[in-house]
């Protein structure tokens, strides 16, 4: 990597174009901590809500650690990636426990905690603590990529690792913090996925994406394999003024979640038929299924589902847990004290109309 003079002109671009978010003005590292987990896979005026909530409810970790996660789950309930409420909480005991409530200093001791990979120990160590750690993350890659005119596939974990490396020898030489953080601010504002503005970058003459005319072309990425498709039935359970939620253990997939007693099922099956089925095979419930309150499509990281939810009448049976860890029957208006996914949210919601 040649030594030039544009690290410093991004940190001056950066001092003078920074947005302004409430984890910056003062960047505690609790905060910091909070901020960037969110931020991964999010975008920042989804997370600013969340974030000024999660910290009214749990203002040091201290109190994260001593919640329970379901209340945690409550506070993440629609940001999705339940798997990062799940290692904050952890990660908040273990700070507690074995770091007498502060998170370590260095970007090697970050990594021990649950939930810090790279680029959460880098982002911590970095901008709460000034340790000379590079963040890699997408917009990083993007601004490099272009920067550099590389045609590495950035999907892939050694090209990361390549990136990280090569960046070391270059933020030992500046403000770390203010580095990490000009080169996302950069790749969010200015060198963005598509139509980047090159007119505004600071480091337009010693780019050769731009020099060449390849901004579209970089960064390289190896296509994704498309995503399967699955049908899902739940049942809405009413037994008078009451509904049956199960709650998903904490191991798997939304692990702590509640919803409502379904599965997948084929196209070839009767939709009410296979409700009243699953139900009964998961709950030990028996039911009969009434009519459809909606119909609704979400996509995971992995997968694409259309849900279609029942309204079912119960029928007879007790509780008999299989797949869930805890089955409840609820007041409907006590629903919203329970943490739910997306899925279940918007189900809710269609039968509050």
């Amino acid at each position: 990597m040649s030594t030039t003079d544009w690290p410093d002109l991004l940190i001056q671009w950066y001092h003078m174009h920074a947005r302004e978010l409430p984890w910056r003005s003062d960047p505690r590292p609790y905060d910091v901590w909070i901020s960037e987990i969110m931020l991964q896979q999010t975008q920042v005026d989804t997370v600013i809500p969340y974030f000024h909530r999660f910290r009214e409810s749990f203002p040091a970790v201290e109190d994260l650690a001593a919640a329970d996660l379901g209340d945690v789950l409550k506070q993440w309930e629609g940001l999705g990636y339940y798997s990062r409420a799940h290692n904050l909480h952890e990660a908040a005991g273990v700070v507690v426990d074995l770091h007498n409530g502060s998170l370590p200093d260095t970007f090697c001791e970050l990594r021990k905690l649950p939930g810090f990979g790279l680029y959460t120990a880098a982002a911590v160590a970095s901008i709460a603590f000034g340790e000379p750690v590079p963040v890699v993350d997408g917009n990083v890659l993007r601004v490099f990529t272009r920067l550099f005119g590389d045609y590495d596939d950035v999907t892939q974990q050694k090209v990361k690792r390549s990136v990280f490396e090569r960046l070391q020898p270059v933020i030992a030489t500046v403000a770390p913090s203010d580095f990490n953080q000009g080169m996302m601010e950069l790749g969010a504002l200015i060198c963005r996925p598509r139509q980047p503005i090159c007119a505004e970058c600071p480091l337009q003459k010693s780019c050769v994406a731009y020099r060449d005319g390849l901004t579209a072309a970089l960064p390289v990425k190896s296509k994704r394999k498309p995503r399967p498709h699955y049908d899902v039935a739940v049942g809405v359970v009413w037994n008078d003024d009451k509904v049956l939620i199960g709650r998903r253990p904490a191991g798997g997939m939304l692990g702590g979640l509640w919803e409502f007693p379904g599965g997948k099922h084929t196209s070839a099956e009767s939709a009410a038929d296979f409700v009243a089925q699953k139900v009964e095979a998961e709950t030990g419930v028996r039911v009969t299924p009434e009519q459809v309150y909606c119909t609704v499509s979400h996509g995971y990281t992995h997968f694409q589902i259309t849900l279609t939810a029942w309204k079912c009448r119960y029928t007879g049976g007790g509780l008999e847990p299989n797949t869930h860890d805890k089955l409840q029957w609820v007041s409907w208006e006590k629903i919203d004290q329970y943490p739910f996914p997306k899925t279940a949210l918007q189900v809710i919601a269609a039968v509050n109309e």
